[in-house]
């Protein structure tokens, strides 16, 4: 790559990083534990789902 290329890597990440670092007073907030405790009872159900149609 010579010098005088932009690569544009700082420039174009710049939107995502200024929208994702603003948090918004009425965005839903949940718990990471909760996210976790919901994704391993989902996946428990879906394991004893599928051994009860086997």
């Amino acid at each position: 790559m010579s010098s005088g290329q932009n690569s544009g890597g700082l420039m174009s990440s710049a939107g995502l990083v200024r929208y994702f670092d603003s948090e918004g007073r009425n965005a839903i907030r949940i718990n990471p534990k909760s996210v976790m405790a919901f994704g391993a009872l989902f996946g428990v159900l879906v394991i004893m789902l599928n051994a009860l149609t086997v």
